[in-house]
């Protein structure tokens, strides 16, 4: 029985790892591309969980998964038009000052429309229950939640792999003055990957919703764990982000088994390892002036 819960906290450790993913991939996205650390990413993400709750009352869970991350991304461009384009080429604590002002505004805007209390978030009556393979069980609402993480990180990764806008923006991470030289303006991709990073927030808040909290302050508590994240698999790296999240999931999920005290500090832990032997990140770039 010991080793089945061990191995049911290794898999709710997968959950949260995909839960870390959807907020710290399109914080990579953002930074990768516009050079900008985006502190007000958390904002975007509870921005999400309480538009649907909103959504959810017209056209319930199904349609809420799809719209409000669609909402939220057009958001983004006003977000990225008049706010973070001011900021690409300016002294980068700039862009950090401002966007941590504006994570608190939202803060409070947030608290003055749903109020200060936490909103109960309704779980679809179809993923109640559980699934069982032997002793093992396993709830299927989040079996569901792992299954939209792995659709999202294969369909963003075909998007920057396989897709002529990819092209564009893996050029332009790594060749910007070369792809400035032959007439391509990077602005409106750059638009693009914020609506992408802040739609991908905003549908972890509507995942996320309903096995947590939904309050005023989450998108600042899970902005932490979204750069520790970013931190272990290295800026600018997708494998690196998808690696580092999944293994600060299952590490916090198999230390809660053995002491639930430990499994906050644990991902600070890993972070501090990782920045001591390999401050780039487990798959980050090199940093010639560290290494």
């Amino acid at each position: 029985m010991e080793f089945i819960f061990f191995l049911e906290q290794a898999v709710n450790g997968l959950v949260l790892g995909g839960y870390y993913l959807l907020l710290a991939l399109g914080l990579s996205l953002i930074f990768s591309v516009g050079g900008i650390v985006n502190l007000a990413h958390g904002a975007f993400y509870a921005l999400g969980a309480y538009v649907s709750l909103e959504v959810m009352r017209h056209l319930g869970f199904g349609g809420s998964i799809i719209i409000t991350p669609v909402l939220v991304a057009l958001l983004g461009i006003l977000f990225e038009r008049f706010l973070l384009r001011r900021f690409y080429t300016a002294d980068p604590i700039l862009s950090l000052l401002v966007t941590f002002a504006l994570a608190m505004v939202v803060e409070q805007l947030i608290r003055m429309i749903w109020g200060a209390s936490p909103l109960p978030s309704t779980m679809p009556a179809v993923f109640k229950g559980s699934v069982s393979a032997g002793d093992f069980l396993f709830s299927k609402y989040r079996l569901f939640i792992l299954l939209v993480v792995l659709i999202v990180m294969t369909g963003i990764w075909l998007l920057l792999h396989k897709t002529p806008f990819g092209r564009v923006i893996r050029a332009g991470v790594q060749k910007p003055d070369m792809v400035a030289a032959l007439g391509i303006r990077l602005q409106p991709y750059m638009t693009a990957i914020v609506m992408l990073g802040v739609g991908t927030a905003a549908l972890g808040g509507v995942l996320f919703g309903p096995i947590a909290v939904v309050h005023p302050a989450m998108g600042t508590e899970i902005m932490t764990v979204a750069f520790v994240v970013v931190i272990i698999g290295g800026l600018g790296s997708f494998w690196g982000v998808v690696l580092a999240a999944m293994l600060v999931g299952v590490v916090r999920g198999i230390t809660i088994y053995f002491e639930s005290a430990a499994g906050e500090a644990s991902m600070y832990v890993l972070m501090f390892l990782v920045l001591m032997f390999r401050p780039r990140g487990l798959l980050g770039k090199r940093i010639e002036r560290f290494e």
